[in-house]
């Protein structure tokens, strides 16, 4: 492997190519505004294949991302993710939700709902009766009966319009997505080796287990893992982002989704998942619904619902006998009609979140998609509502994830710019931020700058999770870089010893939140690097928002724990998990949940795998692992740990708003009593005229008024529902107490308003 200095470079043992510096990873890429862009001053070249030269890639970079990764510029914390939205009524998907409306009236459909079932059962009696009006003697103003019936059906349509408004927004994007599907032909291998055989099917012939060999230029034909190579996929079909991402074998960027494409060089993957059973399937299914199973709260208010219209429905059903005898022992009086009976009805059960139930969990599964999360079902959005602990990890969630050097601390006797220099040629095969920064801080101080080496024997020595540190051998002198207990173990390995001050030092800088490279040449300890990761801007005041909603946050770091506890003060956490591995987060998950408490995670690694599985809502990163996504019941495309703040926020506005227009329905059918019933037995007991409190002119009218009323406040509450109500960062009493206020005593006054209105309209149109 070559690079574009002129000095020869051997490792002390041989190493495999890795992509993986933080500036490359999927999860990091940055978009690049016009006229901004900036190259790094190393092009890194990607193994070359068997039968063409090297490719180089550039790693390109905007100079505002550079500074806000130094902490210049606190980089946001709700970076807007390729937005699915659009207007509310967007003319095409208001159009196939008319249509969709009118197929919805199917009575199979119609019988999920109990509510509704029953609303459509009686506009098809009204519509009855009207007819036997037309040809016969009816029981009441043939008329009257046309306009119920005629709004009974406007009721169940309009309910079926909010439904098909919200199923028609995720078709909209289903479309867009199958679109993107195309008929690839795959190069399928007979063996996992890059020359074996080559025979050429379609993708929808292989399996899984299969092989398959991705060049560039070609587009991916499954899901997959990769088993060798490296190259650079272009993910906008799934994400939305136009900027490639690496992928590459042997890590936790190795997986690949089928719809994407190669751009350079090549990788051997095999085949994860059937055809029909891909990431772009199972998205395309979720978007449009199709596979959207009701979430257990949802069951348990569509049972509260059912068991209320059982109710009314046999107490409206005893009236007509009892009207009949009372008419007839008191001589006088007319028994009410069958059609006063159904709009009653229609009136008492509650119709509006009966009709809108439906809308308001699909529309938070498409607000969770406008975010760039797919969510496998309605289930993990409702659990993101619920959630009481919040386990976050540090890098790039809490702080930016790109520690840079801050300064220099030389042990005793040692000069400031001779433990700078020394820290620079250990770096300069280093390309992750961390070792760039120890560079140009070297560089930016004294003014020392890359030297020139084509004439000098140099032996780069990698970091690797065993030794835990990294350096250089030139011209004799042996730099290392790394932990302070490595350094430590080196030094003393080689007859040296570790300084107190320096000792001292390492926890110094560990307390402040930093984190502390020591620096050594052979035995001698020349100091002590600040690593500096920065705290993202506003994320404490987003803790003390979720802290009021009695939302626990946890933060999993590897740090050692000064290091974690001067961090976790800094963001305001409310607890810190140090020296994190994959057994302790899942301990920590199950002793919450043992708690009786729900937990929230984000994960990319196959070792992250069983705490994701574990959690309540388990967000996976789309550029993690396979095993990894699928162990998580939430994919984010963007790969940003930050969005579980934002996917909580979301399941919370998704019970907010069901839990508000449940709230209003009550005290709507609550407000609409007061209008019908007196109206609907007034001419058998004449004197429950007194109970007209609205003083609408006669009963025909209050009754019409009631069931308009009841019809058209489903239309002006389906923005809501699809929506939600806004967001409040307030603890549950205070929500209730809230909604008790906006919506109960709104639901009440509401009614009275709106029925008083349409019977002055009916009456000045003279329709009654």
């Amino acid at each position: 492997m070559s690079t574009n200095t002129d000095f020869p470079i051997r490792h002390s043992a041989p190493t495999r190519f890795h992509a993986r510096s933080e500036r490359l990873r999927g999860d990091r890429h940055v978009r690049l505004p016009p006229g901004k862009r900036r190259r790094f001053r190393r092009p890194l070249r990607l193994p070359a294949r068997s039968d063409a030269a090297a490719r180089e890639v550039r790693v390109i970079m905007s100079t505002k991302a550079k500074k806000a990764q130094r902490g210049h510029a606190p980089v946001p914390l709700n970076t807007p993710s390729r937005s699915h939205d659009r207007p509310l009524f967007d003319a095409p998907i208001v159009k196939r939700a008319i249509v969709e409306s009118f197929k919805k009236l199917d009575p199979r459909h119609q019988f999920k709902n109990p509510v509704m079932f029953v609303v459509e059962v009686g506009s098809v009696l009204t519509t009855a009766l009207f007819f036997q009006a037309l040809v016969g003697k009816g029981e009441a103003p043939t008329g009257f009966i046309l306009a119920i019936s005629l709004w009974l059906w406007f009721t169940v349509l309009f309910a079926n319009f909010a439904e098909a408004m919200a199923e028609g927004r995720g078709k909209a994007q289903a479309d867009t997505l199958r679109r993107s599907r195309r008929d690839t032909i795959a190069k399928k291998l007979q063996e996992p080796r890059r020359n074996a055989s080559v025979v050429m099917v379609s993708a929808a012939d292989l399996r899984k287990g299969d092989v398959v060999l991705i060049e560039a230029s070609d587009d991916v034909p499954c899901d997959g893992e990769i088993l060798e190579g490296v190259a650079s996929v272009n993910e906008s079909a799934i994400t939305g982002e136009s900027a490639p991402v690496i992928r590459e074998a042997g890590g936790d960027r190795s997986a690949v989704v089928a719809g994407t494409r190669v751009l350079s060089d090549w990788i051997i993957v095999r085949v994860g998942a059937d055809p029909g059973n891909t990431f772009l399937d199972r998205m395309i299914a979720m978007v449009e619904g199709a596979k959207r199973q009701k979430t257990p709260n949802e069951i348990a208010l569509n049972i509260l619902l059912a068991a209320l219209t059982i109710v009314f429905l046999l107490v409206t059903v005893t009236l007509l006998p009892y009207s009949i005898f009372s008419v007839g022992v008191a001589g006088a009086g007319q028994p009410v009609t069958i059609t006063v009976l159904v709009a009653l009805l229609v009136c008492l059960i509650p119709t509006t979140i009966g009709g809108l139930l439906s809308a308001i969990g699909i529309a938070g599964m498409d607000r969770m998609i406008q975010a760039n999360v797919i969510a496998t079902s309605g289930r993990a959005v409702e659990a993101a509502g619920d959630v009481d602990v919040l386990l976050l990890d540090k890098t790039g969630t809490i702080t930016l994830g790109n520690r840079q050097a801050t300064a220099f601390h030389p042990a005793p006797r040692v000069g400031e710019r001779d433990l700078a220099d020394a820290a620079q040629l250990a770096s300069l095969a280093d390309e992750t931020p961390e070792g760039r920064s120890i560079v140009v801080l070297a560089k930016e101080k004294f003014a020392i700058r890359e030297r020139h080496m084509g004439d000098r024997d140099v032996v780069f020595v990698p970091f690797t999770a065993q030794t835990r540190m990294s350096g250089v051998d030139l011209d004799g002198r042996q730099i290392r870089k790394g932990a302070s207990d490595a350094i430590q173990a080196y030094v003393v390995a080689r007859g040296g010893t570790y300084p107190d001050a320096v000792r001292a030092k390492v926890a110094e800088v560990a307390k402040r939140g930093a984190t502390p490279l020591v620096v050594a040449q052979g035995p001698t300890v020349l100091g002590v690097i600040e690593l500096k990761d920065i705290v993202k801007g506003g994320i404490k005041e987003r803790f003390a928002e979720l802290r009021r909603m009695g939302i626990k946050t946890v933060m999993i770091t590897g740090d050692n724990p000064m290091t974690a506890a001067a961090i976790a003060a800094e963001a305001g956490v409310d607890d810190y998990l140090a020296e994190a591995t994959p057994e302790a987060k899942l301990k920590l998950i199950r002793e919450h949940q043992r708690g009786g408490r729900l937990v929230a995670m984000t994960g990319d690694g196959t070792n992250d795998a069983p705490a994701l599985a574990q959690a309540d809502v388990a967000v996976a990163m789309n550029s993690g692992t396979q095993a990894a996504k699928e162990a998580g019941n939430m994919v984010d495309l963007d790969s940003n740990p930050t969005k579980l703040i934002e996917i909580v926020e979301i399941g919370k506005q998704l019970l907010m708003t069901r839990g508000a227009l449940t709230t209003f329905s009550i005290a709507n059918d609550v407000a609409k009593y007061f209008a019908i019933i007196p109206a609907a037995f007034t001419v058998t007991y004449p004197a429950l005229d007194k109970l007209n409190v609205m003083r609408l002119a006669s009963p025909q009218s209050a009754i019409m008024s009631a069931v308009i009323f009841n019809a058209i406040i489903i239309i002006f509450l389906v923005p809501l529902a699809l929506r939600g109500v806004a967001y409040r960062a307030i603890g549950a009493d205070a929500l209730l107490k809230r909604n008790l206020l906006v919506y109960g005593l709104g639901g009440i006054l509401v009614p009275f308003i709106g029925i008083k209105i349409i019977d002055l309209i009916l009456v000045a149109l003279h329709l009654t």
